[in-house]
């Protein structure tokens, strides 16, 4: 960057500060300044023009250091430009581009600075939404899919797993090859060291730049940090990669911009926010997307975090932002209590493109889960009105606990796609149902392990789901493989040969598995069928339960 000298040759106009107001500078005598230019003060600090009128512009400041008033200013003729190149990976930085992470300095040239606010690529640069996104959550894989350039908010009240999903979809794009950008917006020191320690500790620096400012920082430079987040992702995007950006929060960033503008006696709305601050935001989400360029496909895949309060989905940033995006994932506070991980409501969430980026296989499984959690939870409705239970309902109700168990997962631990799928097959076949919820999570744990360790396993069970092309077609495959698949847990045979289907020599057989001594019934659910009592039947069932008690208190 050029001194002040040099700008003011340039622009030949001088300004002074006449007054300052925490992150405001009020300058006059520089009466062509355009909105967003970049001014630079003789001290060499930088600001940003916020607002302009007849006699003063108002300077939005990024730094620290306090100015004094009759300080001379000077326009730029330019707007905030950062450097991008492939050399911030592994680093953090500040929105500016400057390292904050005391490794030393980034080599910059001329040519690597992009401007922090561009617009939105058109409508004939962008592409229909074709390719799934992973985030190693198997509940949201399954239930609430993301697709590469689809635009899906995370919300949720504090300390509900938030910020563990992040880190799990970030880790699980970034083993995959993809570029992820992490922007954390006024957030603690302690809480952006952790994040860049966790990605260092997974291997995986060299694909995540992490773009931080504190709480401690200016709010000008806050302000400022989701916008430099999205300019380095689309540098990626340009160089022909698939991208990943985590914007967290929002929720910080519009308090911060909701006090710039009351400083700078902008007409408060609603909850006291500016008028614009639904452009502020959508001018960023926009900016995500599946895009062509140069006969190649790219994409932006952005999730926004926002912070409910008390679970409340109609608060005034929060609906702004579900109206942005293509859909949310929410994080229920009540379902975190139970001790449910992660605790996401299946029945709040939406996806609106994702599950068009689904092979037919995943699309039936989706369904027969949803339709499944929808009779679970009907039926715990009546369990709660001190229904009298038959078999059947109890079978469906230690199914849908022993699902629930399925689905849940520790922190910071992401699960491959195909592992997920046969995973689920096995517990939907009834596999695990003489054994108890902990002893099937440990299985459930070591097989997953063992599928990212051991090839054989890997090549077995990405064969059985990718030559499969329906959910009953891999049912049936799961069912031959089923003692093949399970040996590989400890407490079958740890030494294998070289086929898949044998076992070393002095190795202890695999003990069969116990059947259960009552013929299981089949249910129907959509195009599967599964071991399980008839779910028409438990409906009846249930209204026959609830009918017989009503009548029986009538008597009384």
């Amino acid at each position: 960057m050029k001194s002040f000298n040099d700008y003011l040759n340039e622009s030949g106009e001088i300004g002074f500060v006449e007054e300052i107001v925490h992150s405001l500078a009020h300058v006059s005598g520089i009466p062509n300044a355009v909105a967003q230019e970049l001014v630079v003060f003789e001290n060499g600090d930088i600001g940003q023009v916020f607002s302009l009128s007849s006699e003063i512009a108002k300077i939005l400041l990024f730094s620290k250091r306090p100015l004094t008033v009759g300080m001379k200013a000077t326009r730029t003729k330019q707007t905030i430009r950062i450097p991008v190149h492939e050399k911030l990976l592994g680093r953090i930085i500040n929105p500016l581009g400057d390292p904050i992470d005391n490794e030393g300095p980034l080599p910059h040239e001329e040519k690597d600075f992009r401007p922090i606010d561009q617009t939105p690529l058109g409508i004939k640069m962008r592409n229909r939404i074709n390719k799934p996104l992973e985030t190693g959550v198997t509940f949201v894989d399954m239930m609430v899919p993301l697709g590469r350039g689809q635009r899906e908010l995370v919300i949720g009240d504090r300390k509900t797993g938030k910020s563990n999903f992040l880190l799990k979809t970030t880790l699980t794009q970034a083993q995959q090859g993809s570029f992820c950008v992490f922007v954390m917006t006024g957030k603690r020191k302690t809480e952006i060291k952790k994040t860049h320690e966790f990605f260092r500790t997974h291997g995986v620096l060299n694909k995540v730049v992490v773009v931080a400012s504190t709480s401690q920082d200016n709010a000008g430079m806050i302000f400022l940090t989701p916008y430099a987040g999205m300019a380095i992702a689309e540098y990626f995007r340009d160089c022909g990669q698939d991208v990943l950006i985590v914007l967290d929060d929002l929720t910080t960033h519009a308090k911060y911009y909701r006090e710039i503008s009351l400083l700078g006696k902008r007409f408060p709305g609603r909850n006291s926010y500016p008028g614009d601050i639904f452009y502020v935001h959508a001018r960023l989400l926009e900016r995500a997307g599946n895009f062509m360029l140069d006969k190649k496909e790219s994409s932006i895949t952005c999730i926004p975090v926002v912070e409910s309060l008390q679970g409340d989905l109609t608060g005034y940033i929060q609906t702004n932002v579900m109206s942005m995006t293509d859909g949310h994932v929410f994080f229920d506070s009540d379902l975190f209590a139970k001790g449910r991980r992660p605790a996401i409501n299946p029945f709040l969430s939406v996806t609106r493109v994702g599950r068009q980026t689904q092979t037919q296989l995943r699309q039936e499984i989706n369904r027969e889960l949803t339709s499944f959690f929808t009779l679970y939870e009907k039926i715990q409705n009546f369990v709660h009105f001190g229904a009298e239970l038959s078999e059947n309902i109890k079978l469906t109700l230690a199914t849908g606990d022993r699902m629930l168990s399925f689905f849940s997962q520790t922190a910071f631990t992401a699960i491959p796609m195909n592992a997920q799928i046969v995973v689920f097959c096995m517990l939907w076949n009834g596999v695990w149902t003489h054994k108890t919820s902990e002893d099937m999570k440990t299985d459930m744990d070591e097989l997953i392990e063992e599928y990212r360790k051991n090839a054989k396993l890997r090549s077995l069970i990405d064969q059985l789901v990718t030559g499969t092309s329906s959910f009953n077609e891999l049912l049936q495959k799961v069912r031959e493989q089923e003692n093949n698949v399970l040996r590989f847990v400890s407490k079958k045979p740890t030494a294998v040969a070289s086929e898949p289907t044998a076992v070393a020599s002095n190795a202890a057989k695999p003990t069969a598995i116990p059947k259960p001594k009552t013929k299981p019934t089949t249910i129907k659910r959509g195009s599967a069928t599964v071991k399980r009592g008839s779910a028409r039947k438990i409906k009846k069932l249930v209204k026959k339960s609830v009918k017989s008690k009503k009548t029986r208190r009538g008597k009384k």
